[in-house]
């Protein structure tokens, strides 16, 4: 298995070298290799992929196939190292629809920043209910992923301009996100607190980010996203149970939807717009952003009575 290691090391280096970033095809990668020396395996076919990826702890559709796809993609890297790799095909297992995004009223997005201050599981931390407001927050109004917020460092804001750097995105695309005055506000009163936090306790030394763990090491997606899920079901919008809606990536979804919509609502030329928007959310290719358009009847509502009113225009200038 040492081999195989050493092989997805140098696959993950190139492809990151290309750009991407790879942090869920990494682990579940280096999961498939542990399930590979637990079957005393050598190489790569077809039937242990697809036993690995249908495994009962990858319930989803989406996650199965997103495995099989990974170990795809690392079976044709290896396959000019090692001729007996194979190579699983495509459409073994199909993702299924895009999910739904849950997109929350202005009254839960204050439940959500009040629950993660006063929620008695988070307040007795010293930091985390504060540090845990000040993300949310920002994700909300900003609509960055979790692992942008969480890979912000100081450096990374002009506090003159309130101006956001970011530096490594989704494919290693940099952009600037203007801030608000009052998130601005918000995230320099956090890190003043972060600071006299830490400046108490020495022997603590934070990680060089602007969120950090109350010990001082990085936040990870997993860690947070924890925390989401106990806030949202103790304010009764998750279910004992429930799967994984409402996500924290949804927040991303209702800063587009919302954005869009205002532009709607406002006459503003949103086909025109479209691109800003895509260029403020990092997206690659617009058809990314294309999507929010259908994704709720409220944009569908506006879009449909904008295209109705178009139609009269032409209708009464033809008469």
């Amino acid at each position: 298995m040492k081999a195989f290691k050493n092989h997805l090391r140098d696959y993950l280096e190139l492809r990151r070298g290309l750009g991407f970033e790879l942090e869920r095809v990494e682990s579940r990668l280096r999961n498939f290799i542990a399930f590979m020396e637990t079957k005393r395996a050598r190489q790569i076919t077809t039937a242990l992929a697809l036993e690995f990826a249908m495994r009962a702890d990858h319930r989803s559709a989406a996650t199965q196939a997103g495995c099989l796809s990974a170990i795809r993609g690392f079976a044709q890297y290896l396959s000019g190292i090692e001729v007996t790799t194979k190579i699983p095909p495509t459409g073994l297992i199909r993702r299924g629809h895009r999910p739904q995004p849950y997109i929350y009223s202005d009254d839960e997005i204050a439940r959500i920043l009040d629950a993660a201050r006063r929620d008695p599981s988070i307040a007795r931390y010293a930091l985390k209910p504060h540090t845990l407001y000040c993300l949310f927050g920002l994700l909300s109004v900003t609509g960055m992923r979790l692992t942008e917020a969480l890979n912000l460092k100081p450096e990374d804001i002009d506090w003159q301009q309130g101006v956001l750097t970011i530096g490594r995105a989704k494919f290693q695309k940099s952009r600037l996100v203007p801030l608000h005055e009052s998130t601005l506000r918000q995230l320099r009163a956090y890190k003043k607190r972060r600071d006299r936090f830490f400046a108490k306790q020495p022997w603590r030394r934070p990680v060089n980010r602007i969120f950090v763990a109350t010990h001082g090491g990085p936040l990870t997606s997993h860690r947070v996203g924890r925390n989401f899920r106990t806030l949202t079901r103790r304010i009764g919008m998750r279910q004992p149970g429930a799967g994984q809606k409402p996500r924290i990536h949804d927040l991303r979804h209702r800063f587009a939807v919302s954005t869009l919509l205002r532009w709607y609502r406002s006459g503003k030329n949103v086909e025109l717009l479209l691109p800003v928007l895509s260029t403020y959310l990092g997206h690659v290719f617009i058809t990314g952003t294309y999507w929010y358009l259908t994704c709720t009847p409220e944009l569908m509502e506006s879009a449909g009575r904008r295209l109705e009113n178009r139609w009269k225009g032409v209708s009464h200038a033809q008469v």
